[in-house]
């Protein structure tokens, strides 16, 4: 956030000038627009009564119902399933189980037979607590606040257990959960009361007023309030059940009921905030009382015949029906200064009653209270599109008609009307309602909430057209004010609706002036959304609202993904631009209520890069230019007029005004429980606002543009003038509202530092005058008026004043350290002196902290040494523009974050020269005053580990850089601090980080970590390595991936694949070594050879690049058969090519045969050896066929067998050579169908047997004896010798002397 130096520094400047330095006049010029927009914003958008009511209407039926999903008014956040044990529980048939929402203590009741279970459902791990101390069956459980003074003070709740035999309190206390790390979570502890009451009728609904009284509706159909107190006593037991629907004794009250049976009370519902109850009857009646004294209550009113006065209100709609007609659900609505609903009504078929007060006043009731009567009747949608077919949606062609009935939804084929809703919930006008689907699994949910385009007023294109095309009800009167309408859809759900609840919200804070309740365009950047939750039997489902904002963001990705200008349009049309770009102007800064997950909102949440781009631009582009009207008198100008503002400038104030809403008007200070004065507003609520405020200027900052003039469309010279004088006007109104943006960022800032400092205790140091003053200012005066800058001057100085004080005392309490000669006193001064520096750290400038410093270490005081410039970096650089400058690379940012940057780095040289000083001081004799047990090597030994506790993670950076660089990288790697990762890991990288970061990971157990760092490392362009190293790095990296555990972190999968990506890797590199060390003695041939082939040793090639780039050009034979056989690429027709110019390149060199076959022998052998049984390089019968070819060519002159015993020497088996000449023996192919050639081959065969029968028979021989054909070989044998040219004596003698050999060892 801002410095508070700049407000400090504009207020101090006053004192010494007359003349302030803050231009207030330009301030309160641009707080006039912020409480302009303030009051449009209040006066935009009716309350919901004032809607209903307007003009005498008594009933509505108009519906948005869009067949696509981006304007659908509630999405599904979140479901959580129930957790397996107790859904085990709910899923047998042999229990009674019952189930509901808590959502003040956010818990979830279930019960199983007599077991309570309360399931925290927000916590990480859903924990459960459980009562089981009672023997019946539970049917009910409800919440309520206790009487006070009758528990202690963490009792903040009872639980309601109601059974058919009794109901039972027992005490419940909230408190903050330390353990969980995601969300604040709330512990839950139960406390047994003894207050148990016995029944003769069970409890069927139970309220809670907010003094404590419990009421209860029994199932005979009567209202009961449920008695305790602390003590029996002569007039009351401490817990007794009184029925107050029938007279006598045990009421206390006079009877003003007779209990009908065939009428019975089904619920009763309490109304906190006007202090009364709601009961709801089997017959549609209301009955309305208010709790009076101790066990008394007053019946105020009942309401009956209401289905009779519903159909007077709409006669002729087919929803109001008396076989339809069943009110379900009653639900209080929370008072607010412009609403005068009291209560809403939901029948089975979703229409809604809303009851305000009458203008006459009843008989019997007080002046401040007035009957109520049913005003207006809402009919349901009767158009809903099915669920189905919300799940596929389609966008209409054209934009929906306003007015149209029940919001027109195009080739729609299955309307879906609602028929028997169970539960419903109604909350600052927002409906929701559950009914059985169509399937046993699934239940539909009814969502509602106003569209606010329809009837608000934002200076929209689609203004409401006239009267008589509105979707009023027939029948009724009308006026010229548009009706209710809102967004209507259904959801599907998983499982059966058990109840639907709200999730607790703060309150929200009265403002001025005053917004509607339903009014989400002025709240939906400084709120979160609201958010229900629906309970079934799968578990529970969070629905969110769905904002404009969260509309406007779909609008963008669509446009952003599909180019689709549509539903851009549409939202411009519908919303205004001034609205519209108030709302892309908060889309494009960020804001810590966007994601609606965050429930801390304690960080901005921002767009991606790319769709804030589109949003910047739409911002541009929708807010169009400013306008010059000139006034004219008799038709002539007086060049008098006054600018119409783009709707960016109107967008700009509108989202400022709605940002500073809840303090603009608020008092700065208020009395506190100590009787000092204290801020109005929370720390944590002021943070927020000025983090969303920085956002925004950290926006127009960097985006200039955003408010630029563009060039105009009229040459006219007149026109150019006017359009000047609007751009003029509207640049001037921009400039005044960016300072005052600045000056309410460094105000919030000022205000927290008051507050550090005890706002109260500052004041009450401060002159009678300027305490009154304060005490009367809002956050406007502070910020716009003279009174303003006098009190935070005066302030400033008391700040001042107490800050060189405490250093004056500091400094004192160092020299005490120096001159006592008792160890734990000089501690204690110095840890005193450390306190007050940073007490006043704010006012400390560098040399000051560097003398401090200085003494810290002459008194070898590590703490402080340490502590004081850690603390004053931060103070030093409070916006953390020098911490963002750092994470950012030192690449972006201007002179601010700069010298922010350079201060830190100021405060960390101390640090690491008091450690250096502390090292230095090793062999040097201690100060006069230290005793033999202050060793300096443990202040050496202290110093180093407050430096590395530090959260501060620039400075451990620092550290980091400043230890490698004094050769101590292995003592970090042995600690492993906790920011030395991310350290290694940070921009700029280097081999020598690298190095280091995967040594870390070895050290930590994380093998398969160190792995990809050093497969980075070796596949990395932007290193200086050479090819050795890379192969050497990628060894290592195999290894390690070999290391990593199968069972370690699911990653079992993974790391295989990973594995053997690396080996292929590593493979591919040993190819290019190799390819690199054939070339390198051709590196000085021609300068363009030895420059590619010097860039072999730069990087790492992938397989085709060798191939295509090296094996190929040099025409490397040998080469092009690794590359074949490393990358297992099969190409009969390239590895063919290949076997035949070896063969061939041999043929040329000698033209004798002999010489020709002892260079083959040297040449085939090693390549098969290497590559065999490979048939990417090494394909057997094309070896074989190229090797029994050559000896055909050459038979006078080669012996037999010259070609097979090549194949063995090359490694392949006898087998199958012999399979590979057997096939060429019976081929009729040329050169095979020559009978010289296959009686050539015989030949071969016959040595190739005798061979492989020698090597058979010799000891420790590789081919096993049962492996031997035996029958095979005999046989063939046969059919060789009966083929056998009778003048191939000497090969009959060998296949006759392998047959005795077969006989005489087989």
């Amino acid at each position: 956030m801002a410095s508070t130096s700049l407000f400090a520094q504009s207020t101090a400047a006053s004192t010494k000038e007359r003349n302030s330095p803050v231009d207030l006049a330009s301030l309160q010029n641009a707080s006039k627009v912020l409480h302009d927009q303030l009051s449009k914003d209040a006066q935009s958008v009716p309350e919901i009564s004032e809607v209903l009511n307007a003009q005498g209407v008594q009933a509505s039926s108009a519906y948005s119902i869009f067949p696509d999903d981006l304007r659908v008014p509630f999405q599904k956040r979140r479901h959580i399933g129930i957790p397996e044990a107790l859904f085990q529980h709910y899923t047998t048939t042999d229990v009674k189980c019952n189930m509901g929402l808590l959502p003040e203590i956010e818990r979830v009741w279930i019960s199983i037979n007599h077991k309570l279970f309360l399931w925290d459902y927000l916590s990480d791990n859903q924990e459960i607590s459980s009562f089981v101390d009672q023997p019946s069956v539970i049917s009910h459980v409800a919440l309520v606040k206790p009487k006070k003074g009758l528990f202690i003070d963490e009792i903040s709740h009872l639980l309601v257990i109601c059974t058919p035999q009794s109901v039972v309190l027992i005490a419940l206390s909230l408190s903050p959960n330390a353990g969980s790390s995601s969300r604040p979570s709330k512990e839950v502890k139960l406390y047994a009361t003894d207050l148990t009451v016995p029944l003769q009728q069970e409890m069927i609904s139970v309220a809670g007023t907010s003094d404590g009284r419990i009421f209860l509706c029994g199932a005979d159909g009567n209202l009961y309030e449920l008695h305790y107190q602390e003590n029996e006593s002569w007039f009351g037991k401490r817990v007794q059940m009184i029925n107050h629907s029938v007279g006598g004794v045990s009421s206390l009250i006079p009877r003003f009921a007779i209990s009908n049976v065939e009428d019975r009370v089904l619920s009763v519902i309490a109304d906190p905030d006007r202090d009364y109850l709601y009961t709801l009857s089997g017959k549609n009646i209301i009955s309305v009382y208010k709790p009076t004294t101790e066990k008394t209550v007053q019946h105020i009113q009942t309401l009956s015949s209401l289905y009779k006065a519903t159909q007077e209100k709409c006669p002729a709609s087919p929803a109001i029906n008396p076989q339809t007609f069943q009110i379900v659900s009653l639900h209080p609505v929370a008072p607010s200064a412009r609403n005068t609903i009291h209560l809403v009504a939901i029948t089975t078929n979703g229409v809604r009653l809303y009851f305000s007060p009458s203008s006459s006043y009843s008989y019997g009731i007080s002046s401040q209270s007035r009957s109520l009567q049913l005003t207006h009747v809402r009919l349901p949608p009767s158009n809903l599109i099915h669920p189905d077919e919300q799940e596929h949606p389609s966008r209409p062609s054209q934009p929906p008609i306003y007015g149209a009935p029940q919001g027109h939804t195009p080739n729609q084929s299955r309307p879906y009307v609602l028929s028997n809703i169970e539960n419903a919930c109604y909350i600052d006008g927002l409906t929701l309602a559950a009914q059985v689907g169509d399937v046993e699994t699934v239940d539909y949910l009814l969502c509602m909430s106003p569209d606010l385009t329809r009837f608000g007023s934002f200076e929209q294109l689609n203004l409401p057209p006239s009267a008589a095309t509105q979707a009023y009800y027939p029948g009724q009167t009308g006026g010229n004010k548009p009706p209710l309408t809102e967004y209507a859809t259904l959801l599907s759900i998983q499982g059966r609706t058990w109840a639907i609840a709200p999730v607790v919200q703060p309150p929200r804070d009265e403002v001025s002036p005053a917004v509607a309740t339903i009014n989400e365009l002025a709240t939906q950047s400084g709120e979160s959304p609201r958010q229900v939750m629906v309970l079934t039997n799968s578990g529970v489902s969070i629905l969110v609202k769905r904002r404009a904002l969260d509309y406007l963001k779909a609008v963008l990705e669509e446009y952003q993904n599909e180019s689709n200008s549509q539903p851009m349009s549409e939202f411009l049309n519908s919303f205004g631009r001034t609205q519209s770009c108030a709302m892309l102007l908060c889309l494009a800064s960020g804001n810590t209520f966007l994601d609606v997950s965050d429930q801390s909102h304690s960080s901005i949440a921002s767009l991606k890069p790319e769709l804030a781009v589109t949003a910047k631009q739409a911002f541009y582009e929708c807010g169009e230019r400013p306008v010059w009207s000139e006034r004219t008198v008799f038709g002539r100008s007086d060049h008098v007029g006054t600018a119409i503002y783009s709707g960016r400038r109107d967008g700009l104030a509108l989202y400022f005004a709605r940002l500073v809403r809840p303090i603009w008007k608020s008092k700065l200070t208020t009395i506190g429980p100590s009787g000092l004065s204290q801020s109005a507003v929370s720390d944590d609520s002021l943070v927020i606002i000025q983090k969303n405020l920085y956002a925004l200027k950290d926006l127009l900052d960097k985006n200039p543009h955003l408010f630029h003039s563009s060039p105009g469309d009229s040459t006219a010279a007149r026109t150019a003038t006017l359009e000047q004088e609007a751009w003029k006007a509207e640049h001037a109104s921009v400039s005044e509202l960016l300072s005052l943006l600045t000056r309410t960022v460094e105000a919030l800032s000022f205000v927290l530092l008051l507050n550090d400092y005890k706002f109260g205790d500052i004041l009450n140091r401060c002159d009678a005058d300027v305490q009154k003053i304060v005490t009367s200012l809002t956050f406007e005066d502070l910020i716009t008026t003279q009174n303003g800058l006098t009190a935070s001057r005066a302030l400033v100085n008391v700040i001042i004043d107490q800050q060189i004080g405490q250093q004056i005392s500091a400094k004192e309490n160092i020299r005490k350290a120096a001159e006592t000669s008792n160890p734990a006193e000089r501690q204690n001064w110095l840890a005193e002196s450390l306190r007050l520096y940073i007490k006043g750290a704010r006012i400390l400038d560098l040399e000051k902290l560097r003398e401090v410093e200085g003494d810290f270490q002459l008194l070898r005081y590590a703490k402080g040494a340490v502590e004081l410039p850690l603390i004053c970096a931060k103070v030093f650089d409070q916006d953390n523009n020098g911490l963002n400058y750092w994470h950012s690379g030192a690449t972006s940012g201007g002179d601010v974050h700069r010298k922010c940057y350079e201060q830190r780095m100021r405060c960390y040289e101390l640090i690491l020269d008091s450690l250096s000083v502390f090292e230095g001081q090793t062999d040097q004799p201690a100060p006069p005053t230290s005793l033999p047990s202050e060793g300096i090597a443990a202040v050496q030994s202290h110093a180093y580990e407050l430096a590395f506790a530090s959260e501060d993670e620039m400075f451990h950076s620092v550290l980091y850089d400043w230890l490698i660089g004094r050769q101590l990288a292995d003592d970090l790697l042995e600690i492993r601090p906790p920011f030395l990762e991310a350290h290694l890991r940070r921009e700029p990288v280097s081999p020598e980080k690298y190095q280091l970061l995967w040594q870390f990971y070895v050290k930590d157990g994380q093998p398969l970590r160190a792995a990809e760092v050093l497969s980075t490392l070796a596949e990395s362009d932007q290193f200086d390595l050479n090819l050795d190293a890379r192969l050497e790095y990628l060894t290592l990296a195999v290894g390690n991936a070999k290391s990593h555990p199968v069972s370690t972190g699911g990653r079992h999968e993974t790391a295989i694949a990973f594995l053997t990506d690396l080996e292929e890797k590593l493979e591919v590199a040993q190819v290019q070594l190799e390819i690199y060390n054939t070339l390198l003695p051709h590196v000085n041939d021609a300068p363009e050879v030895g420059a590619r082939i010097s860039a072999l040793s730069k990087r790492l090639f992938t397989m085709s690049e060798l191939y295509q780039e090296y094996a190929l050009p040099f025409d490397l034979p040998v080469l092009k058969l690794l590359c074949l056989h490393v990358s297992e690429h099969r190409d009969e027709a390239i590895v063919k090519q290949i076997w035949n110019q070896i063969f061939e390149h041999i043929a040329e060199e000698n033209s004798d045969p002999l010489a020709q076959a002892e260079q083959i022998v040297p040449t085939v052998v090693p390549l098969g050896q290497r590559f065999y049984p490979s048939e990417s390089a090494f394909p057997l019968r094309i070896v074989a066929d190229l090797l029994v070819r050559f000896s055909l060519e050459r038979k006078e002159r080669l012996p037999f067998g010259w070609a097979p015993r090549i194949l063995v020497q090359c490694g392949v088996p006898f087998g199958e050579i012999w399979d590979v000449l057997h096939e060429m023996y019976e081929s009729h192919i040329p050169p095979f169908n020559a009978q010289a050639n296959v009686q050539a081959i015989s030949s071969d065969i016959a040595v190739l047997l005798s061979d492989w029968l020698e090597e058979a028979k010799r000891p420790n021989s590789s081919i096993g004896r049962g492996e031997f054909p035996v029958s095979r070989i005999d046989f063939a044998i046969d059919q060789y010798i009966s083929e056998l040219h009778p003048d191939r004596r000497e090969t009959k003698a060998t296949y006759e002397g392998v047959k005795r050999q077969l006989r005489r060892n087989w």
